[in-house]
């Protein structure tokens, strides 16, 4: 990947995620769990009813954590931070690394400690787990769909809530790229966004799609004026829009929507001169076709919000 492009698009990795933030996510997990956080009326009696109720002292106890399918793997730095979020009397060994191709029946990881601690900390472990790889593996089929060219595959932010950095981390791990973290790294000016530069002729209101280019341009200008160490994205709906976005120095030019043909049009007029993205309508059937086509980035919410949990079991070892 050109170093011109680093500042477009990134890939999570363990090491920039928030350890505080983290622990805070299993928490709440946790307590969820255990305590019922989230209902007005706590609950009168709070913990592990089912393991408390097996009474004794038990022995030391283990288990693994075992594939049930073949997926890709994420989340299991976290298992050590959980268990300590559940007191800590448990240890965990990590079998494989995020990222990883596992498959069925393969172990993920070996826990081993204060069985109650195991017991209650289980659904947690599995929850998280079973979520992130689901994000990861959706991510690897689109990623392998699209092909090794030189088009990248891009996340939203249509994340869930609270879980961003960690379902990003995810779509890194399955050989996705990260687009913006956020509000805050990019200036991305969509169709809600160009809907408030339209004009008013009597009672019409103008939006986006009817904007001519100049007001796009102008737009672009002021995004890089108001942020100039940021990059200016901004979304096209006609041909026509393209060439003063361009002159106006739009780093990114979002083609929404746009067909097979119009896309192929967009890119002979944009001939290089910025960086391109396609979005809308983003299917692995469609990955293939538009792997072909110069463009720079293809960009789609799938990732998340259509990925299924992977099955993921913890079985005893005796």
């Amino acid at each position: 990947m050109p170093a011109v492009i680093e500042h477009l698009v990134r890939r999570l990795s363990w090491e920039e995620l928030d350890k505080a933030y983290l622990r805070r996510l299993v928490e709440i997990a946790r307590d969820e769990d255990l305590n019922g956080l989230g209902l007005r009326q706590p609950p009168s009696r709070q913990g592990d009813a089912s393991t408390a109720s097996i009474g004794g002292n038990p022995p030391a106890a283990a288990a693994d954590i075992v594939a049930r399918q073949e997926m890709i793997a994420c989340g299991l730095p976290l298992v050590p931070l959980i268990l300590s979020a559940y007191g800590g009397r448990a240890t965990v060994q990590l079998r494989v690394k995020d990222g990883a191709v596992v498959l069925p029946r393969q172990v993920l990881a070996t826990l081993a400690g204060d069985p109650r601690i195991l017991l209650s900390a289980e659904r947690t472990v599995l929850n998280f787990l079973q979520r992130l790889s689901g994000v990861a593996t959706q991510t690897r089929r689109y990623a392998e769909a699209l092909g090794s060219g030189r088009t990248r595959l891009l996340d939203t932010r249509k994340t869930t809530p609270a879980f961003r950095m960690l379902e990003k981390y995810a779509v890194a791990c399955g050989g996705g790229w990260n687009h913006r973290l956020g509000l805050f790294d990019r200036v991305m000016l969509k169709d809600n966004h160009l809907a408030l530069l339209g004009f008013r002729t009597g009672s019409e209101s103008l939006g986006a799609k009817d904007l001519p280019g100049r007001q796009l341009a102008a737009a672009v200008s002021r995004a890089k004026n108001n942020a100039p160490e940021l990059p200016v994205e901004v979304e096209v709906d006609t041909l026509e829009q393209i060439p003063a976005v361009i002159d106006a120095g739009a780093d990114v030019i979002l083609l929404d929507n746009f067909n097979l043909p119009r896309l192929k049009m967009a890119l002979r007029l944009i001939r290089g001169r910025t960086f391109t993205e396609a979005s809308g309508g983003i299917t692995l059937k469609a990955l293939p076709r538009l792997a072909g086509l110069g463009l720079d980035f293809v960009s789609t919410g799938a990732l998340v919000h259509r990925s299924a949990w992977t099955d993921i079991g913890l079985d005893w070892k005796t």
